[in-house]
């Protein structure tokens, strides 16, 4: 063998090396996480969800939602030019519901992107980690004003799983995280849907033996009209969605 050279087999073997450890690199930050805790409102990495005052009454479906770090801290866009940390607006969260960090795309570098997005996702803001990405968000909507139409909680949450590309996608918007909290999200307890729930039964038990159907009628025609907003403001009139 001349001198300098390495031999294909040990070339190899370096090459598997490597490929072994940039695959260890890709979640190198998952430590695990604790245990989520209803009591003392702690729920690491988890989507959470609360009615809200008057208008879950009339649309049980609305609410506020909010993400958490990993250590179980709730970040949710509260206000104009503010977004709450550890104190959910609206009461304690009714539902959660766990994401799996393993689903996210958080490169090191500009060539570590493991979704297919690479430069458009680098360029959006990509986190390295799930807290970098919830931070990322809160300084981008410290400069947003709140409004329940167009520029809400559920816009920030949207926000946060783009930066992580969250299940290798980054059209999530706020018809979609509503869908997911709302389909696959588990009550905190009992209490909880009950609290959700209870409100908007007693004013639609109210509003028939007062008005009659009329007003069933009407409260449906109000839900539809929030649902049909929603969705084509979303998919139609991105320009005027945050």
């Amino acid at each position: 063998m001349s001198r300098g050279r390495v031999p294909l087999a040990d070339l190899k073997r370096v090459y598997d090396i490597e490929e072994a450890g940039s695959a260890d690199d890709d979640h190198h930050d998952l430590w695990p996480l604790c245990d989520i805790d209803t009591k003392k409102a702690k729920f690491p990495c988890c989507l959470v969800w609360t009615p809200l005052p008057v208008v879950s009454w009339l649309a049980p479906f609305i609410g506020h939602v909010g993400l958490c770090r990993e250590d179980g801290v709730i970040l949710d866009f509260a206000g104009s030019n503010f977004v709450n940390v550890n104190d959910f607006a609206f009461g304690p969260p009714a539902r959660y519901l766990q994401l799996d960090r393993t689903k996210c795309c958080m490169p090191p570098n500009m060539g570590g992107h493991t979704c297919k997005y690479g430069f458009k996702h680098t360029e959006f803001g990509a986190s390295l980690t799930w807290d970098d990405a919830l931070s990322s968000s809160a300084r981008s909507f410290e400069h947003c004003t709140y409004n329940l139409f167009t520029c809400n909680c559920h816009s920030y949450v949207a926000n946060c799983l783009n930066r992580l590309c969250y299940g290798g996608s980054m059209e999530w918007k706020m018809v979609n995280v509503a869908f997911l909290i709302l389909a696959k999200g588990k009550w905190v307890s009992l209490s909880s849907a009950v609290r959700s729930f209870l409100p908007s039964a007693l004013v639609t038990s109210l509003g028939v033996s007062l008005v009659g159907w009329p007003f069933l009628i009407g409260l449906l025609s109000f839900s539809l009209l929030l649902i049909a907003w929603f969705i084509i403001a979303n998919y139609c009139f991105k320009n005027i969605i945050c």
